[in-house]
């Protein structure tokens, strides 16, 4: 009886630390908002064809990087605690994204996982990069990525 108890514990709380995110996030910016970011200097795509990507860990979309504002059109998995960075180099697996991580510039965090619009800071210039990443910082999980230069 103890046994089954603590696994059911235990499922509980793992399904609660992946669900919890998708209960609480914020409704995503509409379709409307997104479409009219025509400013965009760099498009690209998240594809679940990531090599750390995987059944629990995904992205797929259109995102759109400009000076002011990286918007994203998509679906992402849920998971708690992701991060939107840029980066100077491709990164698609854990240990790159570790390599490379002091050498990245944060963007934001990322609450809906079907599209976000984040401003970029006036002090970040997006010529100096070429990826932008989506991690899960509390469990160090790469999501997805797209190179956009």
């Amino acid at each position: 009886m103890i046994i089954t108890h603590t696994i059911t514990l235990g499922v509980g709380f793992a399904l609660g630390i992946y669900l919890l995110p998708v209960l609480t996030a914020p409704p995503a910016p509409t379709e409307q908002i997104i479409r009219h970011f025509d400013s965009a200097q760099f498009t690209a795509n998240f594809t679940k064809e990531r090599q750390d990507s995987d059944f629990f860990h995904w992205g797929e979309g259109k995102v759109n990087i400009s000076d002011s504002q990286i918007s994203f059109m998509g679906e992402l998995a849920p998971g708690p605690d992701y991060k939107l960075y840029l980066s100077p180099e491709f990164v698609e697996t854990e240990a790159k994204f570790n390599e490379l991580k002091s050498q990245m510039v944060q963007i934001g965090d990322v609450k809906s996982f079907t599209g976000f619009s984040l401003p970029v800071d006036s002090s970040v210039d997006i010529d100096n990069y070429n990826t932008v990443v989506v991690w899960c910082e509390s469990f160090g999980e790469f999501i997805t990525s797209a190179q956009y230069k």
